[in-house]
């Protein structure tokens, strides 16, 4: 039996440009309404037998918006932890780990926090569980990491090129299992 997966990304946040985020909950931007209405008509006339949410506030509320107040929250589904670099400015990082981390993200951690495989791993594991309901068609509002990684899970992109195809913000991309 064949899953469809919808995999929604939150609407852009009210970060300054060049901000390391990941792990922290961060405001979306003011117009949170008019970006959410485009990703809710995307998904009109789609019915889900369960729908998942990241519990940090940018994706619920775009889930809540969508009308899915009531999603069910997973730890797994959070951005990328950034551990030390959380809401610091790239620029302004002076760790030598941070030219390691740019020339080998998928396997060097950040500072304090996980690197691309770790992310991957916890999504992995998220959608291994998923495969072994009676699920046909699920939503999930998530992050840019976390669908790149879902993506490179059901095999429509190569892991070490996720973030050549990083979903727009508010943006819909459809998986398979």
């Amino acid at each position: 039996m064949n899953m469809e997966i919808y995999l929604i990304r939150h609407t852009s946040v009210d970060v300054a440009p060049g901000t390391c985020y990941g792990f922290t909950d961060v405001p979306v931007r003011a117009s949170f309404a008019e970006e959410a209405s485009v990703t809710r008509h995307q998904l009109e006339g789609l019915t889900f037998d369960r729908v998942f949410t990241s519990p940090l506030s940018r994706a619920a509320r775009l889930a809540a918006f969508c009308g899915f107040p009531d999603a069910t929250r997973d730890d797994r589904l959070k951005e990328m932890n950034m551990g030390d670099w959380e809401m610091r400015k790239f620029d302004e990082i002076t760790a030598p780990q941070l030219q390691r981390w740019y020339d080998n993200y998928l396997h060097e951690p950040t500072q304090g926090g996980e690197a691309f495989i770790d992310l991957y791993r916890r999504v992995a594991d998220f959608l291994d569980e998923l495969r072994h309901t009676n699920c046909r068609r699920a939503a999930v509002f998530a992050h840019g990491g976390v669908l790149i990684c879902a993506r490179a899970y059901a095999g429509d992109i190569r892991l070490e090129e996720g973030m050549k195809h990083l979903t727009p913000y508010g943006g819909v991309v459809k998986i398979e299992l």
